[in-house]
């Protein structure tokens, strides 16, 4: 990730124009630009969102899969320096989407904590989301968070439990657990191998 040496605000944030189609996450304040996806990271992200979005309609949930929408992660406690992160795929309420429409001239950011929040693991860039964002994704209340690592073949999904995330790794043939979506029938070898 780059990071630029533009400091603001996270209601700053909100409106925040280049005039670029560069996306930004805020860090401590300030501006980091996030890298574009690798075909094989665009092609895992398509396949959970189909995969999310089936099952949502199986269980007559009223919620969406979203790309390319933050997520206001809080005051960092270190820093006193708010955060927003722009996960690679979340899900969330159709309500939380309802609030991030009602304001039409900011950024698509979600106050209120997705339901799942997916991350590939981008090349260089382990310790952010293995690390931070998950500290950050705690601290917010996301529910469950998954870290697709297609360097080492691993999946791992974290699923929040009273306040603190309890970790599940899956490779090969696994199938994947989750809370959001019990009745997920989803290998880590498929995710894997797009």
């Amino acid at each position: 990730m780059i990071q630029t040496s533009k400091t603001l605000t996270f209601e700053e944030y909100l409106t925040y124009d280049d005039g670029t189609d560069n996306r930004y996450e805020l860090v401590d304040g300030e501006l980091v630009m996030v890298p574009l996806p690798t075909a094989d990271h665009s092609d895992v992200i398509d396949l959970l969102s189909k995969t999310f979005s089936l099952e949502i309609e199986k269980l007559g949930l009223n919620w969406i899969v979203k790309r390319d929408v933050g997520t206001y992660v809080g005051i960092h406690p270190e820093t006193g320096k708010e955060r927003s992160r722009t996960p690679d795929l979340c899900v969330i309420t159709q309500e939380q989407w309802n609030e991030v429409k009602a304001n039409k001239k900011a950024a698509a950011v979600l106050k209120t904590p997705s339901l799942l929040i997916v991350e590939v693991v981008s090349p260089g860039d382990k310790r952010t989301d293995y690390k931070e964002k998950e500290s950050e994704y705690k601290k917010a209340g996301v529910r469950e968070y998954w870290i697709i690592d297609l360097r080492v073949s691993k999946v791992t999904v974290l699923s929040l439990v009273n306040g603190d995330y309890q970790k599940a790794e899956f490779t090969n043939n696994q199938l994947i657990i989750s809370g959001i979506f019990p009745e997920l029938s989803l290998s880590a070898q498929k995710i894997l191998s797009v």
